[in-house]
């Protein structure tokens, strides 16, 4: 399986990400990666989705909504995600108000500021949301922009962040561990490789055993600004174990950082 070289980047920095990145761990008591499949029952992804990542990151940073996504580009960045608990979800019903344009109403109309919520009075519409249980994912980045590296790098060892992190929905609230600056080394050159994180595009050369479960999902990798905000440019399917432990896959280009083997995406 051929993986792009973290030494060919295209970014502005020529020792930004290509042989280090930055560690850290989100968790939180709840967490909701909407799927976009539609379903009754609002379905969530078990690995946070590498879109995610660059938002919940762009948020640490302050980095307005679409303004981003040049930064954790498919040239410019890399990501590797790891879940250290085992993923449990629950489904959990949910009382909503409409948010759309004709359910709204003007907070002080007459005001120099005006704004718009949903009627408190209008009736609830209930739906059944699908909610991961205490998620918590390892995350090591490496950026090619030198500055935003060291600005990202600053702002993790501060215990900072400019917009509060989230695991999905914003009333999911998530803690960051940052556990430091690493060096991304070369991973073992076998045929077969135990991977720590989850698996990008290598769901055929997962080596299948009956005491290890696997899950397989795709979900949004990059997005680009369009007309009407956002688009997701290209999708990634993940291997994972749901169980929080390692995947053995033949064929892999791996890496090494603080003692874990993981693939970057």
């Amino acid at each position: 399986m051929e993986q792009n070289s973290l030494d060919e980047w295209t970014g502005s920095g020529s020792e930004g990400g290509s042989d280090r990145c930055l560690s850290l761990t989100v968790r939180g008591p709840w967490g909701h990666f909407r799927r976009i499949e539609g379903n009754i029952v609002k379905q969530t992804y078990r690995i946070i989705p590498r879109t995610t990542v660059a938002g919940l990151l762009a948020a640490v940073l302050g980095i307005e909504r679409d303004g981003y996504y040049d930064l954790f580009g498919a040239d410019s960045s890399r990501i590797a995600i790891e879940p250290v608990r085992k993923i449990r979800t629950v489904n959990m019903p949910v009382n909503a108000l409409s948010t759309a344009a004709e359910n709204l109403h003007s907070l002080n109309g007459r005001g120099k500021i005006s704004v718009k919520l949903p009627d408190p009075t209008d009736l609830r519409q209930q739906h059944n949301y699908e909610v991961l249980v205490d998620p918590a994912y390892r995350i090591d980045i490496a950026l090619a922009n030198d500055q935003r590296y060291e600005q990202l790098r600053e702002t993790l060892e501060a215990g900072k962040s400019h917009y509060i992190p989230s695991l999905g929905l914003s009333e999911h609230l998530a803690q960051i561990e940052y556990h430091g600056e690493f060096e991304i080394e070369d991973g073992p050159e076998e045929d077969t490789i135990a991977i720590d994180s989850a698996v990008p595009d290598a769901v055929d050369d997962v080596v299948l055993d009956p005491a290890t479960r696997c899950g397989i999902e795709e979900s949004p990798a990059f997005m680009a600004a369009d007309e009407g905000g956002r688009t997701t440019t290209s999708f990634t399917a993940y291997a994972y174990s749901p169980d929080a432990e390692p995947l053995e896959i033949r064929n892999i280009e791996a890496s090494r950082v603080d003692g874990r083997t993981v693939v970057f995406v």
